[in-house]
């Protein structure tokens, strides 16, 4: 699969949310804040199982997909070594359920606050606002956007459908580019 600018532009962006320290760098320190933050925005106990299955699940991110991008071995991902790894490893949609799919479940049952099975638009913007620091309006538009069947609620098939745009597509006009934050045009 062709990588293009546009995928550029949405790992950009998504490295941005990912440097959680700011030092143009992601770390396995990086993660684990990222972890952090949103178990602090969930409210659950760092020990509870939620906290522990997102946790390893992103520790497995780590391990599974970000480490390995590592060129130089210095354990730290810079952007060019981010996006070329995510070259390399996203070539194919049909990998998701291997690549991406085990940390978005962890993701989606986080953001589901109220463990109904689905996210509502408070929910969405708690967590995307809260700890990816996504504006208010972005966190808005971009939900109504994802909610294909206007239910009010994205359910697990349309956040799937949603991070499997994001890490794969290339349609500029798809909602999901702007999942982690605006992307400029």
């Amino acid at each position: 699969m062709f990588v293009t600018a546009l995928q550029d532009l949405k790992y950009a962006q998504w490295f941005r949310g990912a440097d959680v320290d700011g030092d143009g760098f992601i770390t396995h320190r990086d993660v684990r804040m990222m972890s952090e933050r949103y178990i602090g925005a969930r409210s659950v106990a760092p020990d509870s199982t939620t906290a522990r299955l997102l946790t390893d699940g992103m520790d497995g991110f780590w391990t599974n997909v970000i480490a390995p991008m590592d060129q130089d071995g210095d354990g730290k991902v810079d952007l060019r070594e981010m996006t070329e790894g995510f070259r390399r490893v996203l070539t194919d949609p049909a990998l998701y359920p291997e690549q991406i799919e085990p940390v978005t479940n962890c993701f989606f049952d986080l953001v589901d606050l109220n463990a109904d099975g689905k996210i509502d638009q408070a929910e969405f913007k708690q967590m995307f606002g809260a700890v990816a620091d996504v504006p208010g309006e972005d966190c808005a538009a971009v939900f109504a956007a994802l909610d294909q069947d206007g239910s009010g609620a994205l359910d697990r098939a349309e956040f799937h459908r949603a991070v499997t745009e994001f890490f794969y597509g290339n349609d500029p006009n798809a909602p999901a580019n702007h999942l982690f934050g605006r992307i400029p045009a």
